[in-house]
């Protein structure tokens, strides 16, 4: 069984016991997070498919871990123009273990 499901702006493949990072929720470390955004389901063999989402399908998770992401560098420059800028990005990330999948 596995379900499709949307947060963060993205779309996620999930099956039970699945490990998965998703942008930074605000819950604990711990916490159960019930994610209702299920945009199809499949269970033996027979696949749901919802408009937008499926009715009364929901994904069970557990947040596992809060952090960040390995440091990307951005750096921008103009040729001959003495213009440079350097940064660095962290982007946050919630990790969820998928508990269960109701369909």
């Amino acid at each position: 069984m596995y379900a499709v499901i949307e947060t963060g702006g993205k779309q996620y493949r999930v099956s039970t016991g699945d490990a998965i990072y998703v942008e930074k929720l605000d819950v604990n470390e711990g916490d159960e997070v019930v994610i209702d955004r299920v945009l199809l389901v499949s269970q033996d063999g027979k696949t749901t498919v919802g408009t937008p989402y499926v009715e009364g399908a929901k994904v069970v998770a557990k947040a596992a871990k809060q952090g960040k992401q390995k440091k990307i560098i951005v750096f921008k420059y103009k040729a001959k123009k003495n213009y440079r800028k350097k940064k660095g990005h962290r982007q946050p990330y919630t990790k969820l273990v998928i508990e269960s999948i109701t369909a």
